[in-house]
């Protein structure tokens, strides 16, 4: 298995320079990543970094918390495509989620038409640490329902990441056409195998040098 064609290399550290950005696409680029993930402030350096190699540019909007309006969520989206982002990962209202609101739903929806009426990708994190069982399979749901391409488990913030029992609730959840992004706390080559073959179509970590380099001992 090609373990880094599965892998999102993230540094959304609130202390990176423009040095940790350009990095991060020479990593990328030298270890074959799917794709970066960076802060929405580094997106038009990143994209000029990549020029025309494959490398998938994702930023994050809504981020960490996701209780930002839904209209300040939908200009980062906006911008973020604009400077030159292939993927948007946004965080979901947990707030109004946990209320039952109708209004979680509908966020979705404006985030999702957004992103496809640019033929960009929306990822909707939905931070599993914060929901039971049974919240993760309605998030789900609900995501794939509002137009989401892919669901995903973590910003990175919260007190735990990815899990194995969560990737196949999830997974288990949504149609065979929406992806399932495992991202917080991946750090050894053993998590993630285990996240693919539970259900994870991406890997989004800080650590996948790493994890590829294990992968070629």
């Amino acid at each position: 298995m090609n373990i880094a064609q599965y892998i999102e290399h993230t540094n959304l550290s609130p202390t990176l320079t423009i040095q940790s950005i350009d990095q991060l696409v020479n990593e990328a680029r030298e270890y074959g990543f799917l794709g970066v993930c960076v802060p929405p402030f580094w997106v038009k350096r990143a994209q000029r970094e990549i020029g025309k190699d494959k490398i998938l540019l994702v930023t994050v909007a809504g981020f960490p918390l996701g209780y930002n309006m839904t209209e300040t969520k939908l200009d980062e989206i906006k911008r973020a495509i604009d400077n030159g982002a292939d993927e948007v990962d946004v965080v979901w209202n947990i707030s109004s989620f946990k209320t039952g609101i109708p209004w979680t739903k509908i966020e979705i929806a404006k985030c999702s038409k957004l992103a496809h009426d640019h033929d960009k990708v929306l990822k909707v994190i939905i931070e599993t640490a914060y929901l039971t069982d049974v919240e993760i399979v309605e998030a789900s749901k609900l995501c794939a329902d509002a137009g989401a391409d892919f669901v995903k488990t973590s910003t990175g913030f919260a007190p735990t990441g990815a899990k194995v029992e969560h990737i196949k609730l999830m997974r288990q959840s949504v149609p065979t056409e929406v992806g399932i992004k495992a991202s917080g706390g991946i750090k050894t080559l053993e998590q993630a195998f285990q996240l693919i073959e539970a259900g994870a179509d991406r890997l989004g970590t800080s650590s996948g040098i790493s994890i590829v380099n294990s992968n070629q001992a």
